[in-house]
């Protein structure tokens, strides 16, 4: 049984593992770069081991010292959420290698679907529809990629074999540019994730990204808990998720989730795992686009329409506790409509660019019925520029997806940032207009609305 748990990440994320750690009874042990020793996370731990400077690769990303701190803490369990080391195959096996309990997908699955174009050939294989698309190139290698392109039809996207949160990812809209963009993102995607590897895939223009979570007992058994849209992004990135999916019909959810949960079994897996496709919302058509094996950014708005907590359920399956395999999937139940907004310190009319600094003044809304906040940030906490930028996630959950709306709005209206630059008037912008409102929510909402929002 897990006694102790060290959390190999920071902010939000982390706080959130801590909360269902103690819900359970576990102690929690944090790490923290120096730029981090009075961040929340830290605040919120049993217990906190320094690690290096703020640079990632010398603290969230040092795996050799994330395993001294498990050692000297007595920790007997790694969660490492998402983002840093959550989809490192190579972590997760040095976990388990230093007798320690891995909270997540088992090594092998991991590594199955980190390659975006091996991931592919898997979901074909087991039946998930998947786009047109090409070889792998690797780093410079690019003979014959315009007639690759050409077969694959326009427009295209770009995209990293090991890229992972919308990173390594290009837009191509003919076959005049497919070579100097490809370099470019062979160029990225080395720097990105130490492989440059790339391939070419069809581009659906009027979509809806939707996603299925999964989770998996690491017997064959495989659930759905529905699915949720993240159609609102900016550069590939998701701002805006909720769930259900105000644009697919029963039918396509059904063959879905379905598809989800085939793949999910195909690869043996264990743990929560979300898989991710793109809806040609004139036809209903969808397509496999890739799966992580992790813990999502998202996933409160699941654990809202579901009442389930995934956190806890992946702690209690790690650590050998029966009763989390009790569950079937008729007992997973969709109860009303959730929204979650992403809440970044990030300048909207600047290309969203990040804007660190200090948050002077911070009050969330409390005591709202139907409001959820996660955020790993208080009242004075600094913005630095060396993680990622976001604030807070606000969900809000309701009888319908009117109801959810109305309650994130009231919401917005009562948080208080002081003039600290931010993507809050642009949320607020997003729930109030009318595509948005209708359900309207394909992945150009941004784009293609851009003077509304950001005027």
């Amino acid at each position: 049984m897990i006694r102790k748990v060290l959390i190999a990440n920071r902010g939000e994320i982390a706080c959130r593992i801590m909360r269902s750690c103690k819900s359970l009874g576990l102690a929690t042990v944090a790490v923290h770069s120096a730029v981090d020793a009075n961040a929340l996370h830290v605040a919120s731990a049993d217990e906190a081991v320094l690690i290096e400077a703020p640079k990632p690769v010398a603290s969230y990303l040092a795996v050799d010292a994330i395993l001294a701190a498990a050692k000297a803490t007595g920790a007997d369990a790694v969660h490492s959420g998402y983002g840093f080391l959550a989809e490192n195959e190579t972590f997760a096996a040095a976990v388990e290698a230093a007798g320690l309990v891995w909270v997540g997908p088992r090594p092998d699955s991991m590594m199955a679907m980190a390659d975006k174009a091996r991931a592919r050939e898997l979901a074909d294989h087991a039946g998930v529809p998947v786009l047109p698309g090409t070889r792998r190139f690797p780093q410079g290698e690019l003979d014959g990629i315009e007639a690759a392109a050409e077969a694959v039809g326009f427009p295209l996207l770009v995209k990293a074999s090991g890229g992972g949160g919308g990173i390594g990812m290009r837009l191509v809209e003919s076959v005049d540019t497919v070579r100097q963009v490809a370099e470019a993102t062979q160029g990225l995607a080395a720097r990105s994730f130490g492989d440059g590897t790339i391939f070419l895939e069809r581009y659906v223009r009027n979509a809806r990204h939707v996603e299925v979570q999964v989770f998996g007992f690491g017997d064959g058994r495989v659930l759905h808990l529905f699915e949720r849209e993240c159609s609102v992004q900016r550069r590939f990135q998701k701002i805006l998720e909720e769930s259900p999916s105000p644009g697919i019909s029963a039918t396509t959810r059904a063959r879905m989730t379905a598809a989800a949960v085939a793949l999910a079994e195909a690869v043996n897996y264990r743990s929560a795992g979300t898989v991710e496709f793109v809806v040609d919302a004139d036809t209903q058509e969808f397509f496999f686009l890739e799966m992580n094996t992790r813990i999502q950014v998202e996933h409160p708005v699941t654990e809202a329409v579901t009442g389930l907590d995934l956190v806890a359920m992946q702690l209690k399956l790690a650590g050998g506790d029966p009763s989390v395999e009790d569950l079937t999937q008729d007992e997973v139940k969709l109860a009303g409509h959730a929204i979650e907004l992403r809440i970044y310190a990030e300048n909207p009319a600047r290309m969203f660019l990040p804007s660190p600094g200090r948050l002077a003044h911070l009050r969330f809304p409390e005591g709202t019925d139907g409001l959820r906040i996660d955020t790993g940030v208080r009242e004075g906490d600094v913005i630095t520029p060396h993680y990622d930028p976001m604030i807070a996630k606000v969900i809000g959950h309701g009888a319908s997806r009117d109801e959810a709306i109305a309650r994130l709005k009231a919401a917005l209206k009562s948080l208080e940032m002081g003039d600290f630059v931010s993507n809050l008037s642009f949320l607020a912008k997003t729930l109030d207009h009318p595509a948005f409102t209708a359900g309207r929510t394909l992945t150009n909402f941004v784009d293609a609305y851009k003077a509304e929002l950001l005027g």
